[in-house]
């Protein structure tokens, strides 16, 4: 929570108690929850909203923590139409209207380290962007904001990481932001509030219309 004044802490404590009583923040496999561990995660989680508004967390109820990375299932069809089961390690994972699902060994890693990654604000970043129904890299914008000045500076920024990735260079940022246009978002989201000088650096044209969207 560094660089924060009084008044934003003030603000960010009123944010982490609301999201304490309206989302349940519940462990699976054996875990303990404890409510510094539910802190945790609700004060990062609030920083995403700190000067927007409760809504962009609205139409889902539930956190659920596991011990540490955890494996998921999913069915991938490919070009021919065939059916493949693909099972991933994750530390985390969002859906549009469920919960968002973390590891709270990757939680309390990420808590400790100015790296710019952090798992919290990364699952909680494809929450914003699903506000509109698909996770494809643009959230809701605030008014005023331009829509097409957002498209250009993240896709620009984008198709350059892709091609950095492409042809063997080390990018300024975590490479798994080339997945795709959520990913990406969801990465410098996490770079914007734990590491900015690296995305600002990196990426301006991003860092800016970050900072127009979260203020």
């Amino acid at each position: 929570m560094q660089g924060l004044d009084a008044v934003q802490r003030a603000h960010l404590r009123e944010l982490t108690t609301w999201f304490l009583h309206t989302k349940a923040i519940n462990g699976v496999h054996g875990l303990d929850v404890t409510l510094a561990m539910r802190v945790t995660v609700a004060a990062q989680a609030c920083l995403l909203i700190l000067n927007l508004d409760t809504g962009y967390f609205d139409n889902w109820v539930e956190v659920i923590l596991y011990p540490g990375a955890f494996r998921v299932r999913h069915e991938q069809t490919d070009a021919i139409g065939l059916v493949h089961d693909e099972t991933r390690v994750l530390s985390g994972e969002s859906w549009i209207r469920g919960p968002v699902v973390l590891s709270w060994d990757d939680v309390e890693q990420d808590s400790f380290q100015q790296t710019g990654g952090n798992v919290v604000l990364h699952e909680f970043a494809h929450k914003l962007d699903g506000l509109n129904g698909a996770t494809n890299g643009m959230p809701p914008l605030r008014r005023g904001m331009s829509r097409q000045r957002w498209a250009d500076a993240l896709s620009a920024a984008y198709d350059g990481l892709c091609l950095q990735v492409a042809t063997g260079e080390v990018p300024g940022i975590d490479p798994y932001a080339a997945t795709n246009p959520a990913e990406f978002f969801a990465v410098v989201t996490e770079y914007f509030f734990a590491a900015p000088e690296i995305l600002k650096n990196c990426y301006p044209d991003v860092y800016q219309q970050l900072a127009l969207f979260y203020r």
